[in-house]
């Protein structure tokens, strides 16, 4: 016999090799009366008062939880802010400094009183550039229109020569950052 002869031959069928021949079992049909005999069960009832104890303990977790993240951010930001304002006057104030040392040389210095007043002008000169420079600027000169916004009228006059309402005279000049007064000009206005 060949090896193709035994691998067509039929296997006899043995009670081992036989397959079992049993019925097919209908799960659905045997569950299915049982679960119609029975009613529906209710989900069991909660305490409402306990629902209410859950709900409001979430609640004020949720609450202390929402104050302490605030209470975070606020010192966040203080602290920050304090970083900010410490950083800007170091900013100015090193700005600041080299018309200081100008005005310190401008003490220790020998000469007569022509050369002393040129030096500290020059100074003045070098320190209102600097602080043009971060964004200053001053207002208040004389003829200008008053204005009872930016400016401080402490004393009036009569005066033919000027308009009405013009400044005659400055005692301090104002200054601005920006749109933001930082003093305001005192000066006397005419008619």
């Amino acid at each position: 016999m060949s090896k193709k002869d035994k691998a067509e031959k039929p296997v006899p069928e043995t009670e081992e090799t036989k397959a079992p021949e049993t019925e097919p079992e209908n799960t659905a049909e045997q569950t299915e009366p049982e679960a119609a005999d029975k009613a529906p069960e209710d989900p069991p009832k909660e305490d409402p008062v306990k629902a209410l104890e859950a709900k409001l303990a979430e609640l004020n977790d949720r609450y202390l939880r929402t104050l302490a993240e605030y209470e975070n951010f606020r010192r966040r930001t203080q602290k920050e802010k304090e970083a900010l304002f410490g950083d800007g006057k170091a900013e100015a104030i090193g700005k600041i400094l080299p018309a200081l040392d100008n005005f310190e040389r401008a003490a220790a210095a020998d000469g007569d009183f022509e050369t002393y007043k040129k030096g500290v002008e020059m100074t003045v000169s070098g320190l209102m550039d600097i602080l043009k420079a971060m964004g200053l600027e001053a207002f208040g000169e004389k003829g200008e229109p008053f204005d009872p916004n930016v400016h401080n009228g402490v004393m009036h006059e009569d005066n033919d020569e000027l308009e009405e309402n013009v400044i005659s005279d400055v005692f301090l000049k104002g200054y601005k950052l920006g749109d933001r007064v930082i003093r305001h000009a005192t000066v006397k206005v005419a008619n």
